[in-house]
Order: structure tokens, then C-alpha cells, then sequence
């Protein structure tokens, strides 16, 4: 009996190593990268940049070709816990592809600032893992492991300018109400823990099914506000705006998109697989938030001055269209719901990331934030204006660009839903739309109509890895908004929909 026991205990598990291969790569590059920078002289430093573009690229190779030789849903990753299908490779083949372009945007800016490179590089990679994790993880503990992996490293890099008083107080902010909403969430899942007998997600959304406890409404309140603060939901983003304006801006761009969407992917995964059953509690919760943070995000981007910080409350906005299919999952719209999240977060990303790219590239000449900055900017910079000018409309929702894909399939799913609460958020949502187009429509009055700051209208010359980095970003908003078909055959998610028999 004794020795029975033993060779149970020491069974290996079954692992599927070629569908983990992804994180195996990116663990490899970090290693790798943290390695070869202790060896490297201080001149030769810019190879780190190089060198992680690599691992991030080599990472995307083994999700090619999962995608491409198909297969039922790789469920026997420990057991059900840790997942890889369609659903996650999607994800993980956009998180990968938003880290390659963010090293471009970094490159240059730690080059020329003096900052450290090797460290700031292992801190991405180690974030990017984290989110690849989030993609495949269906137990809370994996789920709130990945999170805090992905969340770790981004306290340090918001605060990586360490001579700047604003990076330092972007750092602190991020860091101190970050680790309250960990011990928020933290919190709600023990108590899901405790009510259900259970971590694996889809165990506790049999176990939610029936009538709820106290406890587990509680649970499920404390669970949606932990990951709100994670994608900036009001009431919970005050964060948002000083972390976007103080930390450099490469890194405001992965975490107004990266480190949003794999927030988004927790929730999407928590909701579905483990909260299904208790959509009469967080469905009014995701509604009044949905509704509270675009238009709050709004009316507040309206009033600023500096291009970043309006771009902060933009994507406070954004994540509000983003919340709006979710509130209206327990309607019978949870199959068009689950679509509309999934396609905004890949065509948000390619949208955010330019204008981004954009901001950087016109800072290295006026040294500027403001609005005012980009006066005239499509006479001494065309190529930058009109980049500009797609990546703002693409945001407003201006067809055949993006996001109005991501938008119509956003007011499609409240449509499916057909009730009352939806129809209202519709309207609400339809109101915030004209809105958000006043104020990407004030800067687009800078760049055509205003004359250059200073009168100084000289050439600007970005770096060649913020051009291609400009190159990826308009090709996916341009692509993706005049042939939606691309990104609409990503509707097929079999394990999400499969787990609720839709």
C-alpha cells in the first residue's frame, strides 16, 4: 500500500509542452536578457532593446503554429486549469505583438535619457509573461498569480525616470492603490473559495448556479471591484491619469493598453467561467460602472490641456465601452457580448499604441505635452499628421477605420440583449460618442488648422523603430477597419462559449 502511494505521489502530470511553449520562450528571454546585460559594456546596451524585440517575436512562433494545426481544447494542462485554445492564443499573440511595439517606443527614450536598459527590459518581458499566463488561466489562483505578475514590474517602470518627481509620484500611486485592490480581490476570492470548495472557475460557476449566500454576493462585489481598479473603471481610476502623465510615456502606452486589456481578459474569464451564474449581482454593478466611466471619462477629457493626460481619461472612456457588452451578459447576449469585448481589446490596441507613438516622436522636437504642441504639425510633418488624424478618428468610432467595428459590435450585443437597462445604456453610450469626438476633434484643429508653436516649422526625423513601430499600428487600424472580416472570425471562442453551452 505504502509503495502505491508513492508512485501516485510521484506521477508526473501530463504537460503538453508545445502549448506552453509560448512562456517557456519568454522565460528563457528573460534569463537570457538579465544574463547578457551583466556582461555587456555600457556602450553596447542599445543590443538589449534588439534582443528582447527577439523574444518577443520567438514567443509569437509557437502560438503560429498552435493556431495553425488547430486541435480540440488542450484541457489536460493541469487539470483544466491552464488552458490553450483559440481564445487564448488570441490574446496571447496581442500581447505579445502590443510588448514588440512598445520595445520599439522604448528604445530611443532609455538610450537618450541615461536610464537603464536591461532591467527596464526584463521588467516588460516579465509583465508580458504575466499576461500570456492571464490568456490560459481558468483557477483563481493562476488568475490572480498572473495578475500580479503582470502588475509587479509595471509599478517599477511608471516610476523608471527616478530624476523626475512626476515618475516618482506615478510610481508610488500605482503601487499603493494597486496593492490595496490586489488585497481587495484577494479577498473576494477567499470567499469564494470558502463558499464554493473550490478555485477551478468553472466548478464555481456550477457551484454559483442556484440561490447565492450573503457571503457569496460579497464575494462576487469585492471580485468585480478588485479587477474595476485593474481597467480603471470609475469609481476606481483615479490612478489612471497622474500614473499616464508622470510615467514615460512608452511605458503610459503599455499600460493604457497591455496592462488594460489583460485586466479586461481576468474579468471576461472570471465573469464567464465562475460568475455566470450570479449575473443578477454584478450585472447592475458592471452597468452603473460601464455607464459612470465613459461618460466621467469624458466630460473630463473635454477639460484638459495636456495631449497624455486627455489620452488617460480617453482610455478611462474607452474601458467603459469596453464594460458596456458585459452588462448585459445575463441577458441572453453573453455569445454577442464575449465577441464584442474580444474585438475591441485587438482593435483598441493598434489604435491607442499609434497615438502614442505619435506623441513620442513630436516630443523629441517641441519637448512638449500640450495640445497647443501639435499646431501645425501636418505642414512640417505630414506623414506624423496623418497618422495623427487615423488614429484619433479611429478612436472616435469614424468608419472605415478600427474601432467602429468594436463599436458596433459593442451597441450590437446591448441590441441582442433587449431589455430595458440595455436600451438605456445604448443611449448613454451613443451620447458619450459624440462627446469623446469634441475633444480628438480639438486636436485634430491643431495639427490642420493651427499654425506651428513658435513658428518653428523644421522637419521631424523619428528613429527608425518608433517608423515601423508607426508602420504596424496605422497598418492594423486602416486594415482592420475596411476589412472587419479579419478580426471577425475571432468570434469563434470554443472554451468561453463551449463552458456555458452557448
Amino acid at each position: 500500500m505504502i509503495s502505491s502511494l508513492l508512485a501516485q505521489a510521484w506521477t508526473a502530470p501530463t504537460i503538453d509542452w508545445h502549448a506552453i511553449a509560448p512562456e517557456l520562450v519568454l522565460v528563457a528571454g528573460i534569463n537570457l536578457v538579465l544574463l547578457i546585460d551583466l556582461w555587456l559594456d555600457e556602450a553596447k546596451k542599445w543590443a538589449m532593446a534588439t534582443l528582447t524585440g527577439f523574444v518577443m517575436l520567438g514567443a509569437v512562433i509557437p502560438v503560429v503554429t498552435l493556431a495553425v494545426l488547430g486541435g480540440d481544447v488542450r484541457d489536460a494542462i493541469f487539470d483544466g486549469r491552464y488552458v490553450v485554445d483559440e481564445y487564448a492564443l488570441i490574446l496571447k499573440a496581442l500581447f505579445l505583438l502590443v510588448g514588440y511595439v512598445v520595445v520599439l517606443l522604448s528604445q530611443n527614450e532609455l538610450e537618450e535619457g541615461g536610464y537603464y536598459q536591461g532591467e527596464y527590459y526584463v521588467l516588460l518581458l516579465v509583465s508580458v509573461l504575466g499576461m500570456v499566463m492571464m490568456a490560459s488561466s481558468r483557477d483563481l489562483l493562476s488568475v490572480f498569480v498572473a495578475l500580479e505578475l503582470l502588475s509587479i514590474p509595471a509599478y517599477m517602470m511608471a516610476a523608471w525616470r527616478k530624476r523626475d518627481v512626476k515618475s516618482n509620484e506615478a510610481g508610488v500611486k500605482y503601487y499603493l492603490l494597486g496593492v490595496f485592490a490586489s488585497g481587495v480581490l484577494l479577498y473576494g476570492m477567499s470567499f469564494l473559495y470558502g463558499t464554493t470548495g473550490s478555485t477551478k472557475l468553472t466548478e464555481i460557476g456550477v457551484a454559483l448556479s442556484g440561490e447565492l449566500s450573503a457571503m457569496q454576493v460579497l464575494a462576487v462585489v469585492f471580485v468585480v471591484a478588485g479587477f474595476a481598479f485593474k481597467i480603471s473603471a470609475v469609481p476606481f481610476h483615479t490612478w489612471a491619469p497622474d500614473t499616464y502623465e508622470g510615467a514615460p510615456t512608452p511605458v503610459t502606452a503599455f499600460l493604457s493598453v497591455a496592462s488594460k486589456s489583460a485586466g479586461f481578459v481576468a474579468l471576461l474569464t472570471v465573469l464567464y467561467l465562475g460568475l455566470y451564474g450570479a449575473d443578477e449581482v454584478h450585472g447592475p454593478l458592471i452597468w452603473v460602472m460601464a455607464a459612470l466611466t465613459m461618460t466621467v471619462g469624458n466630460m473630463v477629457a473635454l477639460r484638459q490641456t495636456n495631449i497624455v493626460r486627455m489620452l488617460a481619461y480617453s482610455s478611462v472612456s474607452q474601458g467603459g465601452f469596453i464594460l458596456m457588452p458585459l452588462a448585459a451578459m445575463g441577458t441572453g447576449a453573453a455569445e454577442s457580448a464575449l465577441r464584442a469585448v474580444v474585438i475591441y481589446l485587438l482593435i483598441y490596441a493598434f489604435s491607442n499604441l499609434g497615438a502614442f507613438a505619435v506623441i513620442i516622436a513630436v516630443a523629441r522636437k517641441t519637448r512638449s505635452g500640450e495640445i497647443t504642441s501639435f499646431g501645425g504639425l501636418i505642414s512640417y510633418a505630414p506623414a506624423l499628421g496623418v497618422m495623427m488624424t487615423i488614429f484619433l478618428a479611429s478612436l472616435a468610432g469614424i468608419p472605415p477605420l478600427g474601432i467602429w467595428i468594436a463599436k458596433l459590435q459593442a451597441f450590437k450585443s446591448l441590441i441582442d440583449a433587449g431589455s430595458t437597462s440595455a436600451y438605456v445604456l445604448a443611449l448613454i453610450a451613443a451620447v458619450n460618442t459624440v462627446i469623446a469626438a469634441g475633444y480628438y476633434m480639438r486636436v485634430l484643429r491643431q495639427i490642420w488648422m493651427s499654425p506651428a508653436p513658435d513658428g518653428d516649422t523644421s522637419p521631424i526625423t523619428p528613429p527608425a523603430p518608433i517608423w515601423l513601430a508607426l508602420g504596424i499600428t496605422a497598418g492594423g487600424t486602416v486594415v482592420l477597419g475596411i476589412l472587419p472580416g479579419l478580426v471577425l472570425r475571432f468570434a469563434d471562442l470554443p472554451d468561453l462559449t463551449g463552458a456555458l453551452g452557448l
